[in-house]
């Protein structure tokens, strides 16, 4: 097998596999069919339980729980394992009221969703440092856009927008003391269980699809293609960085043909 991105044999930590669907999931099996070692990290022992068949072994850590990461930092250094990259794949919304105006978020809700889905990449990078390779490299699944305001995707926009922050913010911290890199996968719309819990996710998908230069939508293999590359030292000058993975969809807002559907919806509407 051919080695182009050479990470066979490196050691890769891959944290958010939730079922086959994850994008963690399609990262996971395309490091390990580059010849990459993967640990994987779920977040409880009901998930390691239900994904045991699916990815094998896995450590357990919650990321709410700092203790818990403190203890993941130490069963490494246990194991004496030195990682090449982080995966960052967690993400958490409380949509249980349902589609809510943004300014009713509510602070709890707002606070848990910060803490799970950004502030654990900043927690697991100070706790996981002395784990990492000279060059490794980290790696966050991001969105493809912040500063549209997709209402149905609520308050999990400005966390999105933080997490992006926050990668440009640890890839300066961490360039003082070496060369570990982070960067971001910035994702369009994609077909997944995490996805499908979005109200009114569907209806953004088609449209977000027919927005493609294309006009088919971003598939997570592609996704995860896009995250080997950044884990790979052949995108070693990467660093900081957000790379959109879209498939045009940000260049596509005034294709002809969703015009034209706009003004027959609203012919058919009057």
């Amino acid at each position: 097998m051919s080695d182009f991105l050479g990470l066979a044999n490196k050691t890769i930590l891959v944290t958010g596999v939730a079922n086959k669907k994850s994008v963690a999931y399609f990262v996971s099996k395309a490091l390990r069919e580059a010849g990459a070692n993967v640990v994987h990290v779920v977040r409880s022992e009901q998930r390691r339980a239900e994904l045991q068949g699916l990815i094998g072994e896995a450590l357990v850590c919650d990321v709410e729980r700092q203790e818990e990461i403190d203890a993941l930092a130490g069963l490494l250094a246990e194991r004496e394992l030195v990682l090449d990259g982080l995966v960052h794949s967690i993400a958490f919304a409380n949509y249980a009221d349902g589609l809510q105006p943004f300014h009713a978020t509510k602070r709890a809700d707002f606070l848990q969703a910060l803490d799970v889905s950004c502030f654990s990449l900043v927690a697991l990078a100070q706790a996981l440092a002395p784990r990492f390779a000279p060059r490794a490299s980290v790696v966050a699944l991001s969105i493809s856009t912040t500063t549209m305001a997709a209402e149905s995707y609520g308050y999990m926009g400005p966390i999105k927008a933080a997490l992006d922050s926050t990668v440009v913010f640890l890839a300066k911290s961490f360039a003082a003391r070496g060369e570990v890199r982070f960067n971001a996968v910035k994702a369009g719309p994609l077909k997944t269980s995490a996805s499908a819990g979005i109200p009114g996710y569907l209806d953004n998908y088609l449209y977000a699809e027919a927005a493609t230069l294309r006009h088919r939508a971003v598939a997570t293999d592609e996704v995860a293609s896009t995250v080997l590359f950044l884990l790979s030292p052949k995108s070693s000058g990467l660093n900081a960085q957000g790379v959109v993975v879209d498939a045009g969809m940000g260049t596509n807002f005034f294709d002809a043909e969703i015009v034209r559907r706009f003004h027959r919806g609203g012919e058919n509407a009057s």
